[in-house]
């Protein structure tokens, strides 16, 4: 059996991000055109990262559960579903997207092309839900002023944790992943005294270093992220970028977490918004407001490359019909 590669899902954290949802028309003919993309997508970002081999170009293709039914039928990842919004003192929004591509190199200028090209490739086949364009933000902060990111894995260990396995093996090599767009009350928080800040992220702001047990609440947002199953942690990995525009005062980061099980993002979803016990939420959501919501599925590398186009499977289908039987 070949082996299959996944997309470059541990590819690592760059200076620039896109994130583009889409959703798709409902037309056949824009079935195809996303088809079509699937086997082209790795053509397209060698074209583009061709003019600078140092700038890291990626590009995660991932698509919503409805999506891939429209698009590939059955069967469909195991876990694959809907975003379920989140009822608790905050609200976790459930939004609209079928397609995402999530773009990272260390130059927006190659991201900013590559969405380009593909929104031309795609034509009317999407309208666009959400464009956002992340940021490094000095030394791996958000615009809260903490290192975000500090505990994801790496190398095997980022692998065990996001990509998918034995456990669904028709689709080994994929990924799961959850995106959200948050908002941030600055005026809010940084009217907040920093040792508060602290006790309610769990680190230090200046050093980046956790906070002690015995000095970090039980809302404490790094205690809550924290899920164990068998007395075991279980990891995912996340790329969050800042983003903002100045001129609007809109602050914010944009979370994206992928795992070989979305149900690992979702405890950590509940464990923030409901509270673990219930009521013990993440005191963070007080000034970080959920404004969208979506979980997709990151096919492998492989499964992408073998798409094949609408027209050419027609045309082979109508040849095998008008051969001739053999007897």
């Amino acid at each position: 059996m070949a082996s299959v590669v996944a997309q470059p899902i541990v590819a690592g954290l760059t200076r620039s991000a896109v994130f583009l949802v889409v959703t798709l028309r409902p037309e056949p003919q824009h079935r195809r055109a996303v088809r079509a993309l699937c086997a082209d997508l790795a053509g397209l970002l060698r074209s583009v990262g061709f003019r600078d081999l140092d700038g890291r170009l990626s590009c995660i293709l991932a698509f919503g559960d409805q999506a891939w039914s429209r698009l590939f039928g059955a069967p469909a990842p195991a876990e694959l579903h809907p975003f379920r919004a989140i009822e608790g003192r905050h609200r976790a929004v459930s939004t609209p997207g079928d397609l995402l591509f999530h773009i990272r190199a260390e130059r927006m200028d190659l991201c900013f092309e590559l969405t380009q090209q593909i929104l031309a490739r795609l034509g009317e086949a999407v309208a666009t839900a959400e464009e956002v364009h992340g940021f490094r933000y000095f030394d791996q902060r958000d615009l809260l002023g903490f290192v975000d990111g500090t505990e994801n894995p790496v190398d095997q260990e980022a692998i065990d944790s996001a990509i998918v396995g034995a456990e669904d093996s028709g689709f080994a090599g994929g990924s799961y992943v959850i995106v959200q767009k948050y908002l941030h009350d600055l005026k809010g928080w940084e009217s907040l005294p920093v040792e508060q800040q602290e006790r309610i992220v769990g680190r230090h702001k200046l050093s980046n270093v956790e906070l002690d047990d015995a000095a970090k609440p039980s809302y404490a947002h790094n205690v809550l992220t924290v899920i164990e199953e068998n007395g075991e942690e279980l990891s995912i990995v996340r790329d969050n970028m800042p983003f903002g525009d100045a001129s609007k005062s809109e602050f914010g980061t944009y979370f994206i977490g992928y795992a070989r099980s979305p149900r690992r993002i979702e405890r950590m979803l509940e464990n923030m918004f409901l509270g673990d016990p219930p009521g013990n939420y993440d005191r963070l959501l007080d000034f970080s407001r959920a404004v969208t919501g979506s979980l997709f599925f990151a096919p492998s590398a492989t499964f992408l490359a073998d798409v094949e186009d609408e027209d050419e499977d027609e045309q082979a289908a109508t040849a095998a019909a008008a051969a001739p039987a053999v007897s």
